[in-house]
């Protein structure tokens, strides 16, 4: 699909080299970019005996790495098939064309200086990311913070992880997870809450599905307002109602004190405030509990029972929780109620907040929120803002918080911040009000993106883009949910004229005069003094302490193990869990319970908008798919965006599955009229897995692969008062019915132009497959075809067959180029669903026979390509070749395994194949929709 595209003919230096520090030449040790569980992978690695480039032939999960003992999921498995070049960003660009260097670092640093000569320092911000390295976060903080003196630096972490940072500062004093992954495997239950696992943190999830077979008398409990692969292996499910957490957990301290199952001690002697959270809580009983969050009472009682009378519990949070306008107070009703069971501090115990991103915590550790100060230090403390200046011997410091994500892209839609420079994140469509941040980043004066990519929504609004390296070219720390700090390890050099981030802010920090701070040769330098710094005057006092690694060498540094902090003179192997003494790092020492009120989400439903958007990831993609979007190994199992809604409501507003909706809110009514404006349709999922009443829709799709998929316009600016984290699961909404009259399928070779997409159909989605591109369309554009061929000059041979039917026409068409095909498109009244391996297996060839060609006409696929929907990504395994084998005795997981070989490498897709293995099993089950989910149920 791709030409080979030559890398940077400069020699990575020994030190970017990873494997010239291992046992072996041929094998490097690194960490995969993808979710916070961090795991260990290992890369084979090939150098041609023509001394050549080097090749990664091979990826691994690094059996060594306790993150993941050996196991990688689907998206690191495929880590090579995202790896090439196609797509990458490979020189520096000013107004779209082509630069040096060195005139890109002037222009970059000219221009900061002279709006912060004209406007003060406070008129430029840098918003960043936790795909960035903890050397690159840590120099780009400095830059702001200690030498243009703003707190004027915020991360895409502030979108996912800010309220459990939050809650965690609130009740012990510091941003410290007390558990490991180790606990999740210990305990005697645990519950996710807002957590799809199964999906989001797959290795987790399949660590814990181990210990429940080793150990049948786990118990698990889901929190969910719909029901997720997770819930597999739950015994107990309950579906609250969107944003009534607190109040379930409200409602489980007050059982916690009417049952006698307080352990006063720990409460007496390491706590404080019990009294008055235990006053906010007492009116949750049961039965209010269960109307509040609309559950049934028996499954209230249940869960508090388990809770109750489990030693061990773990409750892991993720998203669900924090992305709320209470999201700390969420996060914080689950930490009082371990604090009042004295379950905390201890092996199977504690709340666990599992971060999405690969560095969120790094960047935590180094002060990439604009509310913190490196090293975990507090910007409106002055003697933290003593220590850090003193520290860094800089001319500057800020003395007030700077702004949050939302309230940053505010001040750069009012004109106030006249200069973003956006690094490694695509906030175009991670940040809720997609309309506003559109006209912000197009009114903005100076705007610089650096990315590793060539071509995302925020890249497209850019004065100039900055080519940054990526996974297997980056050199430096990443810190991953259980405060474990791990190598990824630069093993390729830089493509092109790409840099090191690290490296492009230096670059620009010296040109704008700041020569002392940033004379950095390598990143084992910078990681070095970040130690330093967190050791600097701690004194027992901070909980991020590396000092046993201040002083680190660059050969130290480069065969680095995986290590959690504090690493100090009392733990230099590291510290598995925090808080075993019950010492906290308050002024007290004591930890805090927080008194709480539930709260409503800000933005409520009304009869313009009835229903609730729910919000997230799916198994097979990561953020914005720019790097999982490449490769068809990861599009086949979910191939476009659906809004999945429950049958009833469908029932109740004339919709059937596979109709296309148009999604609206308040919000995005807003800009309707406006030049961005884009409008949100999908098909529709009918799934008994939802709430009735609400809705949930993916988010990685752009405007680089869809036109109208994208859904970070339905979302306001609604954010928690606390951590300035985003309301990104609830949104009002309606939705309207869209009759398109043509629905179909358009397979092409090469990529086509979006400008042709957007002219030829109203709605349009395109996904990579083996041999080319898919194209999903929805149109009552008669004419596609003619304005097809028009634009598709190349394309000298056009067939086609038209069917006539009571709904419409039924067309088949495909083109030829120089014998071979080059297009197929296959439009009807409902949509088509040609099998993606047949068409892939006529793309391959040079030329059509006769009868290949017939088929295409009659849109007929060879028997041996009915495969059906991918379940299994890792051996491309369909839905009804599994379901043929389960019909024919293979009526379990391993079975399956054994039979075809799906589950049994990533294991990504196990919740699907039981629940195929149930509804084909079984006689009078409930027919199941979709068998990514079951149908939703409460109870054991």
């Amino acid at each position: 699909m791709s030409a080979h595209i030559p890398r940077s003919s400069i020699v990575a230096t020994e030190n970017d080299r990873a494997f010239d520090c291992q046992p072996s030449p041929t094998l490097a040790k690194t960490t995969c970019p993808y979710c916070g569980v961090g795991c260990g992978v290992d890369v084979q690695v090939e150098k041609p005996a023509d001394g050549g480039e080097y090749r990664l032939n091979q990826v691994n999960g690094s059996s060594d790495h306790p993150a993941n003992f050996g196991r990688l999921c689907v998206k690191g498995s495929k880590l090579l098939e995202t790896n090439g070049l196609e797509g990458r960003l490979l020189s520096p660009k000013i107004q779209g064309q082509d630069v040096d260097w060195q005139q890109a670092t002037q222009h970059v640093a000219n221009k900061f200086r002279q709006i912060i000569a004209e406007h003060g320092p406070g008129a430029v911000a840098f918003y960043v990311s936790g795909q960035l390295l903890t050397e690159d976060y840590y120099v780009a903080n400095k830059l702001m913070k200690g030498y243009i003196g703003t707190a004027n630096i915020d991360t895409n972490s502030r979108l996912c992880m800010s309220s459990a940072v939050s809650a965690y500062k609130r009740a012990f004093g510091a941003d410290a997870v007390p558990c490991n992954y180790e606990d999740l495997e210990l305990a005697d239950l645990i519950v996710f809450i807002g957590s799809n696992a199964a999906w989001t943190h797959p290795v987790l999830f399949q660590r814990i599905e181990r210990a429940k077979k080793l150990n049948p008398a786990m118990k698990i409990v889901t929190i969910d307002p719909r029901q997720t692969g997770t819930g597999e292996i739950a015994d107990l499910h309950l579906a609250i109602k969107s944003g009534t957490d607190t109040a379930l957990f409200n409602g489980l301290l007050h059982y916690l004190k009417q049952h006698n199952k307080l352990d006063q001690n720990y409460i007496d002697a390491n706590t404080e405030g019990f009294d008055a959270a235990l006053d906010c809580a007492k009116q949750w009983t049961l039965e209010k509990v269960a109307q509040v969050c609309d559950i049934p009472l028996i499954d209230v009682a249940k869960f508090y029972t388990l809770f109750a009378d489990s030693d061990k519990a773990v409750s892991a949070y993720t998203m669900g929780v924090n992305q709320s306008s209470s999201g700390t107070d969420k996060a914080n009703s689950i930490i009082n109620c371990h604090l009042a069971s004295g379950k905390l501090g201890r092996e199977g115990c504690g709340p666990f907040s599992l971060t999405g991103q690969p560095n969120a915590m790094g960047g935590r550790e180094v002060g990439g929120l604009a509310n913190m100060l490196a090293a975990h230090m507090d910007i409106d403390n002055p003697q933290h803002q003593q220590i850090v200046q003193s520290y860094w011997q800089s001319p500057a410091i800020p003395k007030t918080i700077g702004l949050k994500a939302v309230d940053m892209f505010d001040e750069v839609h009012k004109g106030n911040i006249k200069a973003i420079w956006i690094m490694a994140t695509n906030p175009m469509v991670s940040m809720p009000n997609r309309g506003k941040i559109a006209s912000a980043l197009q009114k903005c004066e100076f705007v610089v993106v650096s990315d590793c990519v060539a071509k995302n929504d925020t890249l497209a609004m850019a004065d100039v883009v900055l080519p940054a390296t990526g996974w297997s070219e980056k050199n430096g720390t990443v810190t991953n949910s259980e405060r474990r700090i791990s190598r990824q390890r630069g093993i390729l050099s830089a493509p092109g004229l790409a840099k090191h981030d690290w490296q492009i802010i230096c670059d620009v920090a010296k040109a704008m005069g700041f020569e002392q701070g940033f004379n950095y040769l390598n990143p084992s330098e910078i990681f070095r003094e970040h130690a330093g710094l967190t050791a600097y005057k701690n004194h027992g006092l901070r909980a991020l302490d590396l000092s046993a690694l201040k002083h680190i060498s660059e050969k130290e540094y480069d065969r680095l193990k995986p290590v959690q902090w504090p690493i100090n003179a009392n733990n230099r192997s590291g510290t598995q869990r925090l808080f075993t003494d019950g010492q906290f790092y308050t002024a007290s020492k004591k930890a805090q319970f927080i008194a709480l009120q539930p709260k409503a989400p800000e933005v409520a439903t009304s009869a313009d908008f009835p229903f609730v958007l729910n919000s997230g990831r799916i198994r097979d993609q990561w953020h914005t798919m720019t790097r999982t979007g490449k490769t068809a190994e990861l599009t086949g199992h979910i191939d476009r965006a659906f809004v999945h809604m429950h049958p009833l409501d469908a029932k109740q507003n004339g919709i059937c599955d596979g109709d296309f909706l148009e999604i609206t809110s308040a919000i995005s009514q807003k800009h309707a009229q406006t030049e961005q404006h884009k409008k949100v349709i999908m098909p529709v999922k009918l799934q008994p897995q939802q709430r009735t009443g609400e809705l949930f829709a993916p988010i990685h799709w752009s405007g680089t692969n869809s036109s109208s998929s994208a859904i970070a316009a339905l979302y306001s600016d609604a954010s928690d008062a606390v951590s300035g984290q985003p309301e990104l699961k609830h949104s009002a909404v309606n939705v309207k019915l869209c009759n398109y009259p043509l629905h179909g399928q358009l397979f092409t070779r090469k990529k086509l132009d979006h400008r042709l997409l957007n002219q030829v159909a109203e709605y349009w989605s395109e996904i990579a497959i083996d041999q080319g591109y898919l194209v999903y369309f929805a149109s009552d554009n008669a004419e596609m075809v003619s304005e097809l061929q028009v634009n598709l000059p190349l394309c000298t041979e056009w067939f086609s067959s038209r069917q006539k039917t009571e709904l419409g026409d039924k067309r088949n068409i495909f083109a030829l180029r120089d014998g071979g095909l080059d297009l197929a498109l296959f439009w009807d009244s409902n949509a088509p669903q040609m099998d993606v391996n047949w068409i892939n297996s006529l793309l391959q060839q040079t030329a059509l026979l006769d009868e290949q060609k017939s088929a295409l006409l009659r849109a007929t696929p060879d028997p041996a390509f009915a495969q059906g929907r991918l379940i299994c990504s890792c051996f491309k395994v369909g839905e009804n070749t599994i379901v043929e084998a389960i019909k024919q005795g293979c009526n379990s997981v391993d079975k399956l395994g054994d039979e075809l070989k799906c589950g049994t490498n990533c294991g990504s897709c196990k919740t699907e194949l039981k629940q195929l293995v149930k509804s084909h099993t079984y006689e009078g089950n409930i027919t199941i929709l979709d068998a990514e989910l079951k149908p939703l149920q409460t109870g054991t």
